[in-house]
């Protein structure tokens, strides 16, 4: 490959390649601050940069590669940061106004991790406002575009962190999911995101969370194996994350060996799935037992019927404890949110103790079902990319849908603190991406990461490129 598409080589092979002193960290980082100067201007996927501390900081990675000494195997790899995450040199502006030269003079703790082990950070990609929706677009920065097709949306709310990754800006990006925003957006867009175990990741210096616990951090890259790099530096217990101890915990218990027993469910009783996202699911399954793995196709038994009345409260709920607490962000935040927090308000205490409960028998009854078997495929998102301003599509199949009808296979599995991985598959006849996501018990992250890297070596993705 010519020096001057550097920007294709995913982190594996940058890092092997520094190892080998065939290439350096310097010349890299020059390479993606070209690519970005060249894609991001089409698809607004980077909103803020530090293009002179990103260089500074490659020097000091050729460096340490060069002695023999790197901090880690993500030491002078580019990445980018979702701007729902703070970083203690850039703002963290949430998509909103309010917000838009907020400091707080940390890192969360993912990304000093990553920082530590000398990931080069390139800059923060965009968001919708407060991160809450499934599209990507904000009065501060506007609306991100899918590299694949300009007029369509690249999902949410990472949708900035994977158009870059789509656009080749950077070959790794730290996300944040949920209820979906690494899978949909991973999905329409032809990359991989792992939504982590619950804790998996643990969490520090945080913005104030909107789903209860459901928010969790986690990698998205072009291939498995680096999303497995990343993830292996972010993860790991921490004391000011109790829950992390138990993830942990959950990640040390024997894995299954030998051919998986996965669950395929096609869809959700009647609801609307975009016939090209069945047939290429369908197939990525049928790829899966192609491999050995026994797969068994039927429901999901699970009682998933309360969280469809429960999901819009949680965040309502959310956003007026936010308001409550953070008037001058409630001033000039736009009025749909202003509205669902208005809603919040009205919403008594004892429906809100009612959900947490509902979410604690979730997560007991998803232990059951994780003892018969060891993973779940299901689709990442029920309908293709849609027009880039619009918050989600208004059909699906023919059928008229609310804003959660394209998400109605993703925030169950937030709601159960399960692992959850997004794989591409066969693209639609347009040419657009489409993903599947296999999910596994709390703590199966390695197991979904492995049974991703088998079915990627077998139908490999990372040379598609959207033609930009």
């Amino acid at each position: 490959m010519s020096d001057n598409n550097l920007w294709r080589l995913p982190a594996t092979e940058l890092a092997r390649r520094y190892r080998d002193r065939s290439l350096t960290p310097l010349a890299v980082a020059q390479d993606c601050l070209g690519r970005l100067q060249a894609v991001n201007p089409r698809i607004n996927a980077v909103v803020a940069r530090r293009d002179a501390a990103f260089i500074a900081e490659a020097r000091a990675a050729t460096d340490r590669w060069a002695r023999g000494a790197p901090l880690s195997p993500i030491d002078g790899i580019p990445l980018t940061v979702k701007d729902s995450l703070y970083t203690a040199d850039l703002p963290t502006t949430w998509g909103c106004p309010a917000l838009r030269d907020h400091r707080t003079g940390h890192d969360e703790l993912a990304v000093a991790r990553a920082r530590a082990g000398g990931a080069l950070m390139v800059g923060k990609t965009n968001v919708p406002e407060f991160a809450l929706e499934g599209y990507t677009d904000n009065p501060v920065f506007g609306a991100t575009r899918n590299p694949w097709d300009l007029a369509l949306t690249p999902g949410g709310s990472t949708g900035g962190g994977v158009a870059a990754l789509a656009a080749g800006i950077a070959p790794l990006a730290i996300g944040q999911d949920g209820g979906g925003s690494i899978r949909r957006p991973a999905s329409h867009t032809g990359v991989v995101g792992l939504k982590p175990s619950l804790s998996a990741v643990p969490r520090e210096h945080v913005l104030p969370s909107l789903l209860l616990d459901f928010e969790v951090v986690g990698p998205l890259a072009r291939t498995v194996a680096d999303v497995r790099l990343l993830f292996e530096v972010m993860r790991g217990p921490a004391a000011v994350d109790r829950s992390s101890l138990a993830a942990a915990h959950a990640a040390g218990q024997p894995a299954s060996a030998g051919p998986l027993r996965i669950l395929y469910v096609e869809r959700f009783g009647a609801a609307p799935l975009d016939p090209q996202v069945a047939a290429s699911v369908a197939g990525a399954v049928d790829q899966l037992a192609a491999l050995g793995h026994r797969v068994e196709r039927g429901p999901l038994s699970l009682d998933l019927d309360f969280f469809a009345a429960a999901w819009p409260q949680i965040g309502q709920a959310g956003l007026a404890r936010l308001f409550e607490h953070a008037p001058k962000w409630q001033a000039a935040a736009s009025q749909k949110y202003r509205d669902m927090a208005e809603l919040g308000e009205r919403i008594p205490a004892s429906r809100l103790w009612d959900i947490l409960e509902r979410v604690r028998q979730l997560r007991r009854d998803a232990a059951t079902l994780f003892e018969h078997v060891d993973a779940i495929a299901l689709p990442c998102a029920a309908a293709l990319p849609w027009p880039a301003q619009d918050a989600y599509p208004l059909r699906i199949d023919g059928q008229d849908v609310g804003p959660r009808g394209h998400a109605i296979y993703t925030g169950w599995v937030n709601a159960a603190g399960l692992p959850a991985l997004a794989l591409p598959c066969a693209p639609s006849r347009e040419g657009l991406p489409i993903g599947m996501q296999v999910v596994g018990r709390y703590g199966g992250d390695d197991l979904l990461l492995d049974l991703g890297a088998g079915y990627e070596a077998a139908h490999p993705w990372a040379e598609r490129w959207p033609p930009l």
